[in-house]
């Protein structure tokens, strides 16, 4: 198997295990909200110390258009990577599934408890801080070893923060896996603009604070 056959392989299982055990903690915790949050943060934890180093452990396509945007992979890259991950999340979906039932897959929805407008806003800057997070610790020589647990835990930080509100997907995918098995569809639009925009900020401002500049990407 090659190295793009790799990589690809690497993001489905990454995805997979992020809504894997991240959903379970939902479905175990009876909302709690300190089980979800580091539910999901260690599942994103074991996903990055597993499978990181062959991809890049992007495990969301927010974090792929991110990492397209500063020219760290090109347009295909991108593209084949969202498919990985959205399958990946769709197994993990049918997983919860065998495991429960489609009433509680449908729960593991991301779901918002504020106005459609402030969940949309939370998701673009939750989003935004989630990947500059990670293309500054990615770029950086002063991290070293801790940049897995710097991304995990600013996962993290962000379920404790807006997971009660807009339900913190800050991941399409994510969203996507559970709404597509549990067949909960209500307000998707927020979870599939709201982190790509936020993505996009993330970028320029991470692009102004390190360089200064923002350079426009045509490929």
């Amino acid at each position: 198997m090659d190295q793009s056959m790799r990589a690809l392989l690497a993001e489905f299982l990454g995805a997979f295990v992020l809504l894997f055990f991240g959903g379970l903690s939902i479905l175990a915790s009876g909302g709690d909200l300190v089980v979800i949050s580091f539910g999901f943060g260690f599942a994103l934890l074991a996903g990055l110390y597993a499978f990181g180093e062959i991809s890049g452990g992007h495990f969301n396509p927010a974090v792929s258009l991110g990492a397209f945007l500063d020219k760290r992979i090109d347009v295909a890259t991108m593209v084949q990577y969202w498919v990985a991950q959205l399958a990946g999340f769709v197994v993990a979906g049918l997983g919860l599934l065998i495991a429960s039932d489609q009433d509680a897959v449908a729960s593991t929805a991301t779901k918002q408890t504020v106005g459609v407008g402030s969940a949309l806003l939370l998701e673009i800057v939750l989003t935004a801080v989630f990947v500059g997070v990670i293309l500054a610790v990615t770029k950086s020589n002063q991290f070293q070893g801790a940049v897995f647990s710097a991304i995990s835990l600013t996962l993290v930080g962000i379920h404790f923060a807006a997971a009660p509100l807009s339900g913190a997907s800050v991941n399409p995918g994510r969203t996507l896996g559970s709404a597509i098995i549990g067949s909960e569809f209500a307000d998707i639009w927020i979870y599939l603009v709201g982190p790509l925009v936020g993505a996009l900020i993330g970028w320029v401002l991470y692009r102004l604070v390190y360089t200064g500049e923002v350079d426009s990407r045509i490929d």
